[in-house]
């Protein structure tokens, strides 16, 4: 398989857990998620050669995505929340409104964490394996547990009652 071959199977694999990833980095904001996924698959274009298969190729992409996330945050000063009016209602059920009120709101608070949660809760988000989110975090997978404990208590608390 060569080059080309190689960077299309990653892109088609990862480009949705790496727009997932990207949004909640920009609080839901498409567009912004949308512009830096592609970033992230052009620094994968251009590093792929120089990859050392030191940590898996997903490990790698991940990486890759958080930081450059985290340089486009850096870039603008504030994040705007994209208003829940905004949103184009798929239905009508009072069901759905709940679902994305909590949804909003739990990406509210996602945005409250400092930068090392929100890597986290967002990989654990996205079901990347504990060992590999402790390795791109750079902690032992036993602190990474009682991270994501507290994490997802603060969550929770910030969810139901605005606190965090």
């Amino acid at each position: 398989m060569d080059t080309n071959e190689n960077f299309t199977a990653l892109f088609n694999h990862h480009y949705p857990k790496v727009l997932r990833i990207c949004k909640g980095y920009f609080n839901g904001n498409e567009a912004l998620a949308v512009d830096t996924t592609q970033e992230v698959f052009i620094k994968v274009w251009e590093k792929l050669p120089g990859f050392r298969q030191e940590a898996s190729i997903s490990t790698w992409i991940f990486r890759i995505t958080v930081n450059t996330c985290l340089m486009q945050l850096r870039k603008t000063t504030t994040i705007k929340e994209v208003p829940l009016a905004s949103i184009p209602d798929m239905q009508q059920e009072e069901d759905h409104q709940e679902q994305k009120e909590k949804l909003r709101k739990l990406y509210t608070c996602i945005q409250r964490l400092d930068e090392t949660g929100k890597l986290i809760i967002l990989l654990v988000l996205e079901s990347v394996a504990y060992p590999d989110i402790a390795q791109i975090v750079g902690i032992s997978e036993e602190t990474l547990r009682v991270k994501i404990h507290r994490i997802k208590k603060n969550l929770t608390q910030c969810v139901l009652y605005g606190k965090i």
